[in-house]
């Protein structure tokens, strides 16, 4: 039996649940069993289905993040998974063991920071395409209206979305960031909101999931809007970043930055245009600005861009290559104010979207920045403050709230508030899709590089480096087990997930940690005579070194790879 609040005050009794094989059905309470089990929730996630059987997956416990227009917006923190079965003495030792894991894969993903869900508002739209929407659109449910590039349980949601009468139960949820406070500039009190929605579509992690797909989809795409709300009033700007769309890999070799591969056998054109096809048809026009630095290995990358860009020949797109390593070395972050002013007339040209206090739209978005850098995570999120910033500064002086010639850099208060939200995203993108936190994030809270935030930026690196070679294989395909991309099927015998490693796998690291140990040992013991023990010292040291070097020639060996995904998925 299940109790869940509907995010009003108030609660909605659905007890019981009945579960018959896969089905799902609400009950009356005349058919309350005497052992049955009340248990309460705060939402449902959704079902699906492993090795065991159906799961259901509810949320447990929430946390208020905000009021956006008079709607409780909360934070998903704490989840459940039911079992539709009461028992799996029915599996073998191996499918005990599969289904073990695929719900720790299923755990992993939902202990990711940054869940979101409104039981009575669409979070997964902007302000500006809810304005524009047909009073059909307003009597769909949540379920129906959602835009599915931005809802994360959407796979876990299809058994629920053939029965209407489930849909008041069912909510999309939204996984990025969200950021709701009230502040006050010259005595006038707005609510500040802060809203990054990443696609559900080419989800991933760093490393194995770059480029796009042949849909058009980018890796890494999520949209971030800035929301205005003052005496009724209301003003967003919406901004992009992704990977860049055409076909590239940078799979994980133990390298501490593996070499990016452009694929020579795949027409990049189609999906390059796929891509902005569907992004000028939602934002208008696109100013991509591509951070990568213009040297190296993030080079060719580079080209591949702008020869794309110029192959469209489309007026909707203007390509902007800004060398953010190259024109901010040496601590010199003031040259970011070079591109800001460098694209400060397309910026007021598209403007932002605006609607008035009695509900009139004022002026619309006519088209975004795309950023990107290579994971589009800590040069795009820096980028992406200073643009906001701007957009904010117009929107607030339209509304009366900043005095003419008042700059938003003055307001100190408002100004630490904004600089550490910011850096906030950037953490949460980062730690979503990197599996850390963010770097140059000193820079987004204080607006200048520091000692120490050049020593964190080392840690998370390192963190970076670990994860991304030993532990984002399990990550990638806890994501792909999570958005459907890939199902268990109860009756297969050998899953994927029973693949057994090569020998080397085990055997070479092995014989690498002894011989640099009993190196060590040598040096501590030593022997009869110095010869005997710089030969035993020299002996151990080669035989570490040439077996480091084994290593790290077949690094792709070594390193934690999905099991679950298509082969073409990771290319």
């Amino acid at each position: 039996n299940i109790d869940m609040f509907n995010g009003k005050g108030g609660r909605w009794m659905l007890s019981p649940v009945r579960w018959i094989d896969t089905s799902f059905s609400f009950e009356g309470f005349r058919d309350i069993p005497l052992s049955g089990v009340t248990k309460s929730i705060c939402g449902i996630m959704g079902t699906i289905r492993l090795v065991a059987g159906m799961y259901l997956i509810v949320i447990i416990k929430k946390r208020k993040v905000g009021t956006l227009f008079g709607h409780t917006v909360w934070k998903a923190v704490e989840f459940d998974l039911l079992s539709y079965k009461k028992t799996v003495l029915h599996l073998t030792e191996n499918q005990m063991q599969d289904n073990k894991t695929f719900l720790s894969m299923i755990t992993s993903v939902l202990n990711t920071d940054g869940f979101y869900f409104c039981t009575d508002y669409d979070l997964t739209h902007t302000q500006q395409r809810l304005a524009n929407t047909s009073p059909d659109f307003q009597e769909m449910s949540l379920l129906e209206r959602a835009d599915q590039r931005f809802v994360w349980n959407g796979s876990l949601l299809r058994d629920f979305l053939a029965q209407p009468e489930l849909h008041k139960f069912v909510f999309p949820v939204i996984h990025g960031f969200i950021m709701m406070k009230p502040c006050s500039i010259n005595g006038k009190i707005f609510e500040w909101i802060l809203i990054s929605r990443r696609s559900c579509f080419r989800a991933g992690v760093r490393y194995y999931v770059r480029g796009i797909d042949s849909e058009g989809h980018a890796a890494n795409f999520v949209e971030t809007e800035q929301i205005i709300q003052y005496s009724n009033g209301r003003a967003s700007f919406v901004q992009t970043r992704g990977s860049m769309p055409f076909f590239w890999s940078q799979r994980p070799n133990l390298k501490y930055k593996p070499k990016p591969q452009i694929s020579s056998t795949t027409n990049h054109l189609d999906g390059f245009q796929r891509h902005f096809d569907s992004q000028v048809l939602i934002y208008g026009k696109q100013v991509i600005l591509n951070l990568v630095n213009q040297k190296g290995s993030e080079l060719p990358l580079e080209q591949t861009f702008a020869k794309l860009v110029n192959s469209m020949e489309s007026g909707m797109i203007k390509y902007i290559a800004f060398d953010f390593h190259k024109e901010c070395s040496k601590m010199r972050w003031h040259r970011l104010q070079l591109l800001v002013d460098a694209v400060a007339e397309m910026q007021d040209e598209f403007g932002y979207f605006m609607l008035s206090s009695d509900g009139k739209v004022v002026v619309q978005q006519t088209g975004v920045f795309r950023s990107n850098c290579m994971d589009c995570l800590d040069r795009t999120n820096v980028v992406q403050s200073l643009l906001a910033r701007r957009a904010l500064q117009s929107q607030l002086q339209r509304m009366g709230v900043l005095h003419v010639g008042q700059k938003i850099e003055e307001q100190a208060e408002f100004e630490k508030i904004y600089k550490n939200a910011w850096a906030d995203n950037a953490n949460a993108c980062a730690k979503q899709y990197a599996g850390t936190g963010a770097l140059k994030t000193d820079f987004t809270r204080t607006g200048r590089r520091t000692q120490w935030g050049l020593v964190m930026d080392g840690w998370n690196s390192m963190i970076r480096y670990y994860k991304n070679n030993f532990s984002d294989g399990f990550r990638q395909d806890s994501i792909d087990l999570f958005l459907g991309n890939y199902s268990v099927d109860e009756m297969e015998i050998l899953t994927p997930l029973q693949l057994q490693k090569d020998w080397k796998f085990l055997t070479l690291p092995i014989i690498m940690l002894v011989a640099f140990s009993m190196c060590i040992i040598c040096l501590l013991m030593a022997g009869d005579t110095w010869r005997e023990t710089v030969a035993y010292v020299l002996f151990w040291a080669v035989a570490g070194v040439v077996t480091a070097t084994v290593i790290l020639l077949n690094g792709k060996e070594f390193v934690n790879v999905p099991k679950l995904v298509q082969k073409e998925k990771m290319d």
